[in-house]
């Protein structure tokens, strides 16, 4: 804390777990944004195509799952387009998969930068769900102009007044990345081999929640383990707000938000305890 008669600035561990400073971070917001751009930037500055692969990259995961799940399986999409109901749940996969992913590596990949200056840590977690954050609203936007395309050719779907929870289901996603990512990042710290666990344990959880089948489609006996992932109450929240067919429920939005709370104040815990001396052990 600064005192004013002696003019220096004293850094000192936070003295509760509770404590995440977030009139400090707000403070820091001006390096927020410059993370946020950085993140952008590099990431596809030496890229051909650049930012074109926040378009590509959905649109090839919606063509196999066409192919394999809507043609090869024949499993129900509720009755809507099948590419309509895949980048529905495509797009709110990937935002809240990449903000975990990204987060549960914040301790390892900035350890440079926190050895050598001071700042507000969350900073770094926030950055990185508020770059992902552009990339999905550009992947939302492909999904919009899609559900224009199959309006202006008479397919059947209609928005709901459920898509006044689309405010919330954001950040629930992003809520849940954070929260899981921190408590990753935070462990990662002393157990590498969590790293590799998560980069190829994401995806294949995809497979847990109702992005590439409907939860109508799924067999009674898997139906209450895919309700346990929070991510299947957004999922289908999502489409009966924006395509007006989903398996809705107050409830498991309820869970769902309650389940993220927990975890994200978890992670709100043990990440404050790790950053405290995390420098000399990642």
């Amino acid at each position: 804390m600064m005192h004013e008669s002696d003019k220096y600035w004293e850094i000192k561990p936070d003295t509760s777990l509770f404590d995440v400073k977030l009139k400090e971070t707000l403070e820091y917001r001006d390096l927020l944004w410059l993370l946020v751009k950085r993140d952008f930037v590099s990431f596809y500055k030496q890229t051909i195509l650049g930012p074109i692969w926040f378009f590509l990259q959905p649109i090839f995961t919606v063509v196999i799952f066409s192919l394999i799940f809507g043609g090869v399986a024949g499993i129900s999409t509720d009755g809507l387009p099948k590419p309509l109901f895949y980048l529905a749940g495509v797009i709110t996969w990937n935002y809240f998969s990449d903000c975990l992913i990204k987060t549960s590596a914040v301790f390892r990949d900035n350890a440079y930068i926190f050895g050598k200056v001071y700042f507000p840590r969350l900073i770094m977690a926030l950055s990185i769900i508020f770059s992902n954050l552009v990339r999905f609203g550009v992947q939302l936007l492909l999904f919009i102009l899609m559900m224009l395309y199959y309006y202006i050719t008479g397919m059947q779907y209609h928005i709901t007044q459920y898509l006044i929870l689309f405010p919330l289901l954001i950040m629930l996603m992003a809520g849940l990345g954070l929260g899981l990512g921190m408590i990753i990042s935070a462990l990662t710290t002393k157990y590498r081999d969590l790293a590799f666990l998560v980069n190829f344990g994401v995806p294949l959880l995809m497979y847990s929640t109702t992005v590439a089948y409907p939860l109508s489609a799924t067999p009674a006996r898997f139906v209450s383990i895919v309700k346990c992932n929070p991510m299947t109450s957004i999922i289908e929240t999502f489409r009966m707000g924006f395509l007006g067919a989903a398996t809705f429920s107050w409830s498991m939005l309820a869970y769902t938000t309650v389940v993220t709370l927990i975890i994200l104040l978890v992670g709100v815990i043990v990440f404050n305890k790790v950053q405290k001396n995390f420098i000399d052990t990642v």
